[in-house]
């Protein structure tokens, strides 16, 4: 089978879950809900609050908002110039598709919505740093001793991680004991 054949036959197949997956377009609302609220939040703390003129705003001895903008990924890991943008925008938008094309298979709850938060964050980050260079933080609760600050997009994406483990541990715990993973 010719390659570009092969390609057609994937896509088709691709598009056959899609169809008859109920969970598919739920998990696409999900992940456009999260960029929303991400892109909203941002907006809000940029125009209306103007944290970036005021720098941080005091709310209690365990949280504040704090304007940071971040150049690197999730709390400022490989923080750098052009280069940096474009290799965290192109693994952003790989990891958003790969995303994509595996929740067109999945039929656990769990499983989607992880999925769906996690898509949702790394679309909200990727537009901030297409659009402006760097992504919006604020949520800081350096009053719990946890050194960085993030935002709504970030939160999703480890919420989500975390919802993929425990549906991992939940599918396995599922299993017979006869059964092979």
């Amino acid at each position: 089978m010719s390659g570009a054949a092969d390609i057609r036959r994937r896509a088709a197949e691709w598009a056959a879950r899609v169809r008859t997956n109920p969970y598919f377009a739920r998990g696409l609302f999900g992940a456009a809900a999260v960029v929303a609220l991400d892109q909203a939040s941002k907006y809000w703390i940029v125009h209306q609050v103007r944290l970036p003129q005021r720098g941080k705003i005091e709310i209690s001895g365990i949280f504040d908002l704090s304007y940071v903008e971040n150049t690197g990924a999730s709390f400022g890991l490989l923080a750098g110039g052009m280069a940096s943008r474009v290799l965290l925008s192109l693994i952003s938008t790989g990891v958003a598709l790969g995303l994509i094309y595996w929740l067109a298979s999945l039929r656990r709850k769990v499983a989607v919505a992880g999925v769906a938060l996690i898509i949702g964050g790394a679309l909200g980050n990727l537009y901030d740093r297409l659009a402006y260079g760097y992504v919006v933080d604020f949520l800081d609760f350096s009053g719990l001793y946890f050194p960085w600050v993030f935002n709504v997009a970030d939160a999703s994406i480890n919420v989500g991680i975390a919802l993929l483990l425990l549906d991992a541990w939940l599918t396995r715990e599922r299993k017979s004991p006869g059964e092979k993973s």
